[in-house]
């Protein structure tokens, strides 16, 4: 992951660009717990083995980690609030199904828990009126604000 930070910062600097923040990923959204432990033989909990990867990302001088929502506030304790995180696995209240998703929340939940960035795909692209779904999520993340 270091050697990834100093490419970029140094090619940034070759191109005079502003260098882009690099990020690491943690544990997919889509694996839970059990499937950690269970398939993968892991013995941290999904939440121990995020917050693990996070500080080595961090101690690589990564700018951040995409995670599950459910990790943030665990991340923020471990690594400051100036490390970025961006979370996937968001469904809206309103949304129907969660997916192949295991670790998720609401866009509200995790701009209040202290997302930077979220991801919000399928129940957009899934939604009969995609317009209208976006407008939706964006209200409920200007009610968390």
């Amino acid at each position: 992951m270091r050697a990834t930070v100093d490419a970029v910062v140094n090619e940034s600097k070759a191109l005079d660009a502003v260098s882009p923040k690099v990020l690491a990923v943690t544990v997919l959204t889509s694996l839970s717990t059990s499937e950690l432990q269970n398939e993968l033989r892991l013995t941290a909990t999904a939440e121990e083995q995020v917050i693990s990867l996070a500080q080595l990302a961090q101690n690589a001088n990564v700018d951040g980690v995409v995670a599950s929502p459910q990790e943030i506030e665990g991340i923020r304790a471990a690594c400051g609030t100036q490390f970025v995180i961006l979370t996937p696995g968001i469904r809206p209240a309103w949304a129907t199904t969660k997916g192949d998703q295991q670790r998720i929340t609401t866009p509200a939940d995790a701009i209040r828990g202290g997302a930077n960035y979220i991801v919000v795909g399928r129940p957009i692209l899934q939604s009969d009126n995609r317009v209208e779904a976006s407008k939706r999520v964006l209200d409920e993340i200007a009610g968390a604000l």
